[in-house]
């Protein structure tokens, strides 16, 4: 029996002397590669290891985690795509981060890839200013969409680097 192993990534470079959407976009780019980046190599096994008591913290989770996020934002709410959310459930709100196995790795990576590339597709003809009502009735931008989901990564992009550091050791940007 073979072991599923995380595939390696080629980082795209981080963006410089572009406009506004290529920044963005290319900002949010290299967040998705660098969150694979800290789980290539690794068994399902690894990328489902926890942080610490009582965390439920892991590789896997924080995948999981951002892809619903993403599909939130920019598929449910921006575009209005009437789908659910992949991972979470009214019954079970943490399930992203709590029901990853190493058995489910494989997959939840590839849906990770697979939401990205559709929730590019959805916004790819969408203006850096058209607005949309927001939860709590705020009325939020595609940028800030953007803004935030770079922000949402670099955050989570830190809790990775802490725990592929616990789990082999391995640092790096």
């Amino acid at each position: 029996m073979t072991t599923w192993i995380a595939p390696f990534v080629e980082r795209r470079p981080m963006p410089a002397a572009v406009g506004e959407r290529e920044m963005l976009q290319g900002w949010l780019d290299w967040h998705r590669d660098t969150l694979l980046t800290k789980c290539a190599g690794l068994t399902g096994e690894q990328l489902t290891l926890r942080s610490a008591a009582p965390s439920t913290l892991s590789l896997l989770g924080l995948v999981r985690h951002l892809t619903d996020v993403e599909r939130a934002w920019l598929r449910q709410r921006f575009a209005h795509e009437l789908i659910p959310s992949l991972h979470i459930t009214d019954e079970n709100l943490d399930a992203d981060h709590d029901d990853g196995t190493p058995e489910s790795a494989e997959a939840d990576l590839a849906a990770f890839r697979a939401e990205t590339v559709a929730c590019d597709a959805a916004v790819a003809d969408r203006g850096l200013d058209e607005t949309f009502a927001a939860p709590r009735g705020r009325e939020l931008s595609l940028r800030w969409i953007y803004a935030h989901l770079i922000e949402e990564y670099a955050r989570h992009n830190g809790h990775a680097d802490l725990l592929r550091e616990r789990i082999d050791g391995v640092t790096g940007d």
